[in-house]
């Protein structure tokens, strides 16, 4: 393994507070990327061959004849043929992979929220308190709140504004240090769902917090609000900013909730299996698809996965086919319905069906093939009956 491979990417997301004039030009420099790439775009559309340098060699001719581009930093408007080429070969992929995909759009103002700045024109200038300075080129210094140490050589800074009005720094750093070695110990396995939000095979529940249902209410009020409001209007638009608010609220609460159960678990255990959702053909459950979107089980999967990569810490996906259904104690078929909370087996075990669920899943995580433990020396069957002792049959 190389030592590039051994460094570490962390981005840290922090607060802009710019002031009236620096807000402006946060927004100038954001529609002069927005009007780049749409330039970019054009000319490639215009080439029979797709040829990069050539797209790239436009960029020098792109402020010769339009002054006001010199006002951007030079590697912010060359990041957006990056940009370009990024969705290019995402747009390629997706054609290899079957998808029926179309060609590249251009961008909208309502659909460009970032302007990103590579290797340099930016400096953290820490001040000894609450605030933080941000130095951007061309742009100034703005305070931001910085509440943590950032690790590392920051290597990009992407600036990104909200739907409410509110400006981020996404500050990407790379760090020498290595991830810590596996440590064969404690081992967990997660039975995702509605009710109980996670259930896991040491019988730990968290419930589900269900934060749009509790908003919903409200949200249904704002919304309803909203339209009567005649379009183009400035009342429009600042209920527009009360809807737009609180789903920022949701989704902060919801945020927190994921970033401190994923933070439990990546701090407790050392092997973590979770179930392999197909969560896309789930929601076409017409009666359970804004209680699963509400979920978001893939945000906390993928909290996981990065989190556990830092800290040395393996997640393992498992087939989630007969999780529910099979006991995990002798893998008999026992048939449930949504409404059975209880997985009752023949072999005598009698628990909640989503502990049944959690514990299969670790069981199919450790045990392989051939019915040994695929990353420990104690055999997994053992393991596993240890922890039916105590269970009321």
């Amino acid at each position: 393994m190389t030592k590039k491979e051994n460094k570490l990417q962390k981005t840290y997301k922090f607060r802009l507070y710019p002031n009236k004039s620096q807000g402006f030009k946060l927004l100038e420099t954001l529609e002069l990327c927005r009007q780049t790439y749409n330039i970019l775009l054009s000319e490639l559309n215009n080439q029979k061959v797709i040829d990069k340098s050539i797209i790239q060699g436009t960029i020098p001719d792109i402020k010769i004849c339009e002054p006001k581009f010199k006002r951007l930093y030079s590697k912010t408007m060359q990041y957006e043929s990056y940009r370009l080429f990024s969705n290019l070969h995402t747009l390629v992929q997706l054609k290899k992979k079957g998808k029926k995909v179309g060609s590249l759009r251009f961008k909208s103002k309502k659909s460009f929220k970032s302007i990103t700045y590579n290797q340099s024109g930016f400096n953290l200038i820490k001040t000894g308190k609450r605030y933080q300075t941000l130095h951007l080129s061309k742009i100034g210094e703005i305070p931001v709140r910085a509440y943590r140490d950032i690790e590392g050589k920051i290597k990009q800074i992407a600036i990104k504004i909200t739907n409410s009005g509110k400006w981020f720094a996404n500050i990407t750093a790379e760090s020498g240090k290595q991830n810590k070695k596996l440590v064969n110990s404690k081992q967990v396995g997660i039975d995702l769902g509605l009710t109980n939000y996670v259930y896991d095979s040491d019988n730990n529940h968290f419930d589900n917090p269900k934060y749009l249902n509790n908003s919903l209410n409200k949200l249904k009020k704002l919304q309803r609000k909203l339209s009567r409001k005649q379009k183009g209007s400035n009342n429009r638009n600042k209920q527009r900013l009360k809807v737009t608010k609180l789903h920022e609220t949701i989704e902060n609460q919801r945020n927190d909730f994921l970033h401190k159960l994923s933070r439990y678990y990546i701090n407790n255990y050392n092997l973590i299996a979770v179930e392999n959702l197909q969560i896309q053909n789930m929601i076409k459950n017409r009666f359970l698809s804004r209680s699963i979107s509400d979920s978001s089980w893939a945000k906390f999967i993928k909290m996981l996965e990065y989190k556990a990569e830092s800290a040395g810490i393996q997640v393992i996906k498992v087939n989630p086919r007969g999780t529910t259904q099979k006991c995990s104690n002798c893998n008999t078929i026992v048939k449930k319905s949504l409404k059975d909370r209880e997985h009752i087996c023949p072999c005598g075990l009698h628990i909640h069906r989503d502990y049944n669920s959690a514990l299969k899943v670790l069981k199919d995580a450790t045990v392989g093939s051939t019915g040994s433990n695929v990353w420990g020396n104690v055999s997994a069957e053992t393991s596993m009956n240890q922890k039916f002792q105590g269970i009321n049959t």
